[in-house]
Formats: C-alpha cells, sequence, structure tokens
C-alpha cells in the first residue's frame, strides 16, 4: 500500500509577512514545497493532500495544484476556525489558525490510508521521505517521526518552535515538549518560556520538524485531544494545538508507539523574511550538486 503526502500550507505567514508557502525560491521558480513533493514522489508516495484556506484556494491551485494534478491524485481540505467538536463555538477574538494538529484533522476525510504530514515551508530532504515512506509501507501500527538535529535547524534570524526529544535505547520516542522560542547561542541553544524562564540546550538534541507519519487511527486521537484542549485554552486567542503535544499526550497514555528516523539532513525554511537568502543559496547548492534538476519539473 502505497502512502500518501499531507502537505500542511493553511499558514498565515505573520513573522514572514506574506504567503511563504507560495514564496519561489528555486531557479525556475519552485517552491520549497516542490522539493519536497519531489522528494516524496521518488519515494514512492501515492496521493498528495493539501491544508489551505479557502481565502487562498485559487491563487495556491494556479501556482501550486496545477503542477501535480497530472503527476499525482491531489485533494485539497480546508482549515477552517469554524470547525469545531460538538459542544464549541468560535470565540469572536480568535483571528489565527488552532494549530498544526488542527489543520491535520481538517484533512481526516480525504486520507484513507498511512500517510506522511509535513510543513509546507520547511525543507527536509530527500531521506526523510524515504525513510518515511518505508516505514509507512511496512504497514505496522507505530507511527514514526523524522528525527532532526536541533542545531541543524536553527535560524540566525530569529527564534524558532521545535519539538525537543527523548529518545529510548530502541529508537522509540519517549517524550516530545514543543518549545516555541529557541534560538542559537554560545552554549549550543536556548529557550525563552513564556514567563521568562530559560532552559539551556547543546545543540545535539533530537527534534521535531513536523515530518510524520501516522495511520488513519490518528484521527479520532486527535479529535479527542483537540476537544480537552479547547476546554483549557478556547479562550486564550493565541493558543495552538500543536502535533508534538498531541503525541507526547498519547505517549504518556500509552496510546501510541512513535518511531524515530534519524535524519541527518540539514533543515532549512522561511520563518523570517531575512531566511530567504539562506534558502535560495541552500536550493542552488542542491542543483550544482546535482541533487536536484533545474528546472525541478519540465
Amino acid at each position: 500500500m502505497k502512502p500518501s503526502l499531507l502537505v500542511l500550507a493553511a499558514g498565515i505567514g505573520s513573522r514572514y509577512g506574506g504567503l511563504k508557502q507560495l514564496d519561489p525560491v528555486g531557479p525556475s521558480g519552485e517552491t520549497i514545497m516542490d522539493y519536497s513533493i519531489y522528494d516524496a514522489l521518488r519515494a514512492g508516495f501515492a496521493s498528495l493532500v493539501f491544508v489551505i484556506r479557502r481565502d487562498m484556494e485559487q491563487p495556491f491551485r494556479q501556482i501550486i495544484g496545477r503542477r501535480f494534478e497530472g503527476r499525482i491524485e491531489v485533494a485539497y481540505a480546508f482549515q477552517e476556525l469554524s470547525d469545531l467538536p460538538p459542544g464549541f463555538s468560535l470565540p469572536p477574538d480568535r483571528l489565527k489558525p488552532w494549530g498544526t494538529c488542527h489543520a491535520v484533522l481538517a484533512a481526516q476525510n480525504a486520507i484513507r490510508h498511512p500517510f506522511a504530514v509535513i510543513n509546507a515551508d520547511d525543507f527536509y530532504g530527500a531521506q526523510s521521505f524515504a525513510a518515511l515512506a518505508e516505514h509507512l509501507r511496512a504497514g505496522g501500527p507505530d507511527f514514526a517521526m523524522a528525527g532532526f538535529v536541533l542545531r541543524h535547524t536553527l535560524s540566525d534570524f530569529g527564534s524558532v518552535a521545535r519539538g525537543v526529544c527523548q529518545v529510548a535505547p530502541d529508537g522509540s520516542l519517549k517524550s516530545i515538549v514543543e518549545l516555541t522560542r529557541i534560538e542559537p547561542d554560545a552554549s549550543g541553544a536556548k529557550n525563552t518560556a513564556p514567563d521568562g524562564r530559560v532552559t539551556r540546550l547543546t545543540g545535539d538534541e533530537p527534534v521535531s520538524m513536523n515530518c510524520w507519519g501516522f495511520t488513519p487511527d490518528v484521527f479520532p486521537a486527535f479529535r479527542a485531544g483537540f476537544a480537552a484542549f479547547l476546554e483549557k485554552n478556547a479562550r486564550d486567542p493565541k493558543a495552538e494545538y500543536y502535533i508534538p503535544a498531541a503525541v507526547n499526550a498519547l505517549l504518556v497514555s500509552g496510546r501510541a508507539r512513535v518511531r524515530v528516523l534519524p535524519v541527518s539532513s540539514h533543515w532549512f525554511g522561511v520563518t523570517y523574511r531575512d531566511d530567504r537568502p539562506r534558502v535560495l543559496e541552500s536550493i542552488r547548492a542542491l542543483v550544482a550538486r546535482g541533487d536536484y534538476p533545474a528546472p525541478l519539473w519540465p
């Protein structure tokens, strides 16, 4: 059974200042997600599901969707603020999306097979997709996560959010904690909590970059978790339901097992506008080395 690829592309890009999902970074106008999808096709993924917002549907279909609709099965799902469990209503001051786990739930009616989840604006490298595809094709009950090295995932231009992991000797995920303000420092890295508390990091920690492998069994678990999240956080206009928090709750309760797939690739992405030149140079270097053709799509 060939897996599906779920691409989370509904973010508003507030720190970047625009729709970074659609920003061209390749020599022929390719976006970051073009390279991810190219790697996924090479790894054997058989279908694509894009999670987007309705207000960006037309430009997204024209710029992105039309490139793939003749190459692979493509579906669209819409992340909407009002898509809430029974008994909950949209708070009047809520403007931002509910987070990555809510975005995954938006696609539940479009997914029937084991699937990988990625962010549209993160470059993961071919190794990540090959490892996830192999795991998902094996058909076991375990979920999976591509585990990056923290120091390979930092930005020089501001803080980033990362799911910092503890991994058991057998390669299974013991715990994951989403730290939302990580930045490099002289000792490696540090995270500053909302209350000002600083956590020092070595930079060698395995981290999640929202590059996951799931089975459809994850949807009812995420739905229940989202309801619990809303019970506590619905009135906070900035609270988000992140995949790492949802997965960690499943680990703690013993309802899931997650295999960590070590990845040596250097992540790059466009969290901030100033990240863009580094992304352009990184793509040029990969093309020059022969990892990707130019243009990517003939």
